[in-house]
């Protein structure tokens, strides 16, 4: 390796958002509730959120509107006997309420808890027991019979005209209760306890300040990628710290998000919105480049697409034909925010020649999740991009990567922190690119060994799988203290298993093994019968893979393999 292309041992943000965040922490929020009703009080006119309505109708909310809610949510709350930092559950799908119902405990005073929807009965009665959660949100019945047994009060979000008109009332005998509460709540009380996905074991509670959620905004703001014009379209969770994270940049620079949690419906919301950002799952972006080339075809129409994405959108030419499928996106959008999961270089490539460039981040729920991201402006694939300012990334001399910064955990629930001297483990394995970029090449628990000696990195491997055949929809590659490297390959949703199926598979895995190593080609491979999702146990909630729990079962099937 030479000099010019070592990789350094530590990067950093750019000098010039250094000192725009210097500028923009002069006058920093004491909390996230408090930056909120800033927020409102300055643009209080100006849209905050769109709800879907009937038929292809958005119902504007203006920032003054939401405050509004808020306000009587948390006035409510107080009076029902909240007390500062107690917890408050919410089990429900990402929506206008959602948000609503989490700033209003915030503005309480309390903490959020976050609960996917998708929680099975057995993690919901751990999360909630474990936190302590006094209250509960839920969206529906289903949710509400999930979380009561283990709480004084469920409020649900079809009730909640009663808490607000409690709200009210105890507004109007104090009309300062709020403000003075919102106050009271300093930069290192609890915000937020996120139970992470929990690949293996029991969930862990993470708790987050106020300061980390103000500071990701401010830090994002002045990044300079987002513009107060924008309109970003939210559908992923926001019991994630990712879906919380862009609830904190929108809130510093006050655009406009369209929100639905309902993910049947992100191809007919698009056209109706018209986003300029969207942040997705890599799985988004893996199944539209499968979709596109399924359509597409071979013979001469794939021929000349192929040729117009070689071109690129700069090219007029090619742009025309390029210009259909950033239609299907709305035709306004800027670019795409992935994260989550790694996403294969050459998707990303590819969306960036339509003139739909991806930034892919990094970070963990114990970094609220944007934690490095990469500029949309000058992406480099295959990395995850710089630190955002005043975060430092370090790595380990076992090639562990490193976080410290204002937005990491204070720890975890009722638990000795992890932080050594500040430097949050990451348990992730990376390097720095000449360009100060860091790229992560795997889980450091994951890493799979060999009989022979031979390390692989079974993300990298999966990730380029899905992206050579649209067929596929999960990947495990599976070989430790294994003599060879095999695989479980489940098909995509909306593929039926036939001959023809199976062997385009066969040729995709050919493929692949000529850019592997030896010892990381895959040998033999089972298509499994059921689907990889959160209902089957086999992904989390955020949609990364139980590769434990996917061993377990099908270990038999992998046995065979190697008999």
């Amino acid at each position: 390796m030479t000099s010019s292309t070592a990789p350094a041992l530590s990067c950093a943000a750019p000098e010039h958002e250094q000192r725009l965040l210097a500028e923009l922490s002069k006058d920093t929020p004491a909390s996230f509730g408090a930056m909120f009703l800033g927020r409102a009080t300055r643009t209080p006119a100006a849209v905050a959120y769109r709800s879907p309505g009937t038929g292809s109708e958005w119902i504007a909310h203006t920032w003054g509107e939401a405050a509004a809610a808020v306000r009587e949510i948390a006035a409510g709350l107080i009076a029902h006997g909240l007390r500062p930092e107690q917890r408050v559950a919410i089990a429900a799908a990402t929506s206008v309420t959602w948000i609503e119902a989490d700033f209003g405990v915030m503005c309480a005073g309390g903490a959020t808890t976050t609960v996917y929807p998708s929680s099975a009965p057995a993690e919901v009665e751990h999360i909630l027991t474990d936190s302590g959660s006094r209250f509960a949100f839920a969206e529906d019945a289903a949710q509400r019979d999930k979380v009561a047994p283990y709480v004084e009060q469920v409020f649900l979000f079809t009730e909640l005209d009663e808490l607000r008109a409690r709200g009210r009332a105890a507004l109007d005998e104090d009309p300062e209760l709020v403000d003075r509460t919102t106050a009271a709540v300093g930069p290192d009380h609890l915000a937020t306890l996120i139970y992470t996905s929990g690949t293996t074991g029991l969930p862990k509670g993470v708790r987050i300040n106020h300061s980390a959620w103000v500071y990701q905004g401010l830090a994002i703001e002045a990044m300079g990628i987002v513009r107060p014009d924008d309109v970003g379209y939210l559908w992923l969770p926001l019991s994630h710290a990712f879906g919380k994270a862009l609830l904190s940049c929108q809130i510093s620079i006050g655009f406009e998000f369209a929100v639905d949690g309902d993910t049947t419906r992100i191809v007919d919301r698009l056209a109706e919105v018209r986003p300029t950002i969207m942040p997705a799952v890599p799985r988004i972006f893996e199944k539209v480049y499968a979709g596109v080339h399924a359509q597409v075809g071979g013979g001469l129409k794939g021929r000349l697409f192929a040729l117009a994405v070689k071109a690129g959108h700069t090219n007029p030419l090619a742009d025309v034909l390029l210009a259909k499928v950033r239609a299907r996106f709305g035709g306004r959008m800027r670019y795409f925010i992935s994260g989550a999961s790694a996403l294969d270089p050459g998707i990303a490539a590819w969306f960036g020649a339509l003139g739909l460039p991806i930034a892919e981040g990094y970070g963990l729920t114990e970094s609220c999740a944007t934690t490095v991201f990469n500029r949309p402006d000058a992406p480099e694939y295959g990395t995850v991009g710089r630190p955002l300012p005043g975060t430092d990334v370090r790595i380990a001399d076992d090639g562990e990567v490193l976080l410290r910064g204002p937005g990491m955990m204070s720890g975890y629930h009722g638990l000795e922190s992890i932080l050594v001297d500040g430097w949050l483990p990451t348990g992730d394995i990376g390097e720095i690119t000449a360009r100060g970029s860091l790229k992560i090449t795997d889980r450091k628990k994951d890493l799979i060994k060999t009989s022979t000696g031979k390390y692989v990195a079974p993300s990298a491997i999966e990730a380029k799988l899905k992206a050579l055949c649209p067929a596929v929809g999960q990947v495990l590659v599976h070989g430790d203290r294994r003599k060879f490297v095999s695989a479980l390959i489940d098909l995509d949703e909306t593929v039926t298993r036939t001959p023809e199926v199976e062997a385009e598979i066969a040729r995709c895995v050919k493929e692949l093994n000529t850019g592997l190593n030896p010892w990381e080609t895959i040998k033999k491979y089972v298509i499994v019968d059921e689907h990889f999702d959160v209902e089957s146990g086999l992904l989390t909630p955020s949609m990364k893979l139980r590769r434990r729990a996917a061993e377990e079962r099908y270990q038999s099937q992998l046995n065979a393999l190697y008999a």
